[in-house]
């Protein structure tokens, strides 16, 4: 199981090196400037050009779909948007995609982490479960490296700018990775939820060890499908 765990790792490591830049989102070359040509007699005329100018600079700078968690930061009138650096113009999107591109990299990081926590838990885990008293401290290690990088890594995920655009729908990577994210996020609440109540309720180990395979293996699937 040891050379299982190392192979798994260094596996990981390989799949980072060959696609690191995956989930890293690029700033898009937009062009928010133009000319506007309306006879300056007419100052009604030209305070409605203007004001459809600047609502089409914002609705090109914000995509129309991203997550509330976002909006609460992000959106026009968000909270980081009482920052003077962080007003809704062009420069400072171009700063966000970059803030971005940082978190997405901890994220990824995290989740490799998260996976070999995982592995750790379930081997210990199953020693304990076997009787073995000395694993039961590792197992409690194994869980909580993984409950803080796997928990952290989402909250990375969550909370960050959103991208200069909308993502491309139908049957993309990117998409089957956040179908997949929802399975291994109800997964991990349901191990962790499962594993508080195992002292009083030895019956719910099948359960327990039934939620932690679903949100390994589908965190594992994640991980490899953003970066195919």
């Amino acid at each position: 199981m040891k050379k299982l765990s190392v192979f798994f790792i260094l596996f990981l490591f390989v799949l980072h090196l060959h696609a690191q830049d995956s989930l890293m989102v690029q700033t898009d070359s937009m062009n928010v400037s133009g000319e506007i040509n309306v006879p300056l007699t007419d100052s009604s005329a030209v305070a409605g050009v203007v004001s459809e100018a600047q609502d089409s600079s914002q609705q090109v700078l914000l995509p129309s779909h991203y997550l509330f968690t976002q909006r609460w930061l992000w959106a026009e009138n968000g909270l980081m948007r009482k920052n003077d650096k962080f007003k809704l113009t062009l420069d400072a999107r171009e700063r966000e995609m970059e803030i971005r591109t940082k978190m997405n990299q901890i994220h990824q990081i995290a989740g490799y982490v998260s996976l070999a926590g995982m592995i750790g838990s379930g081997i210990t885990g199953q020693m304990a479960y076997n009787g073995n008293d000395q694993a039961k401290s590792a197992h409690q290690i194994f869980t909580g490296v993984t409950n803080f990088s796997y928990f952290g890594s989402l909250a990375l995920s969550l909370f960050s700018p959103p991208p200069m655009r909308d993502r491309e729908a139908g049957f993309t990577k990117l998409n089957i990775h956040k179908t997949l994210a929802v399975v291994h996020v109800a997964s991990m609440l349901a191990t962790n939820i499962l594993s508080g109540m195992l002292e009083d309720n030895r019956s719910l180990v099948p359960y327990h060890r039934a939620a932690s395979i679903t949100a390994f293996s589908t965190l594992f699937l994640a991980t490899v499908v953003i970066n195919l």
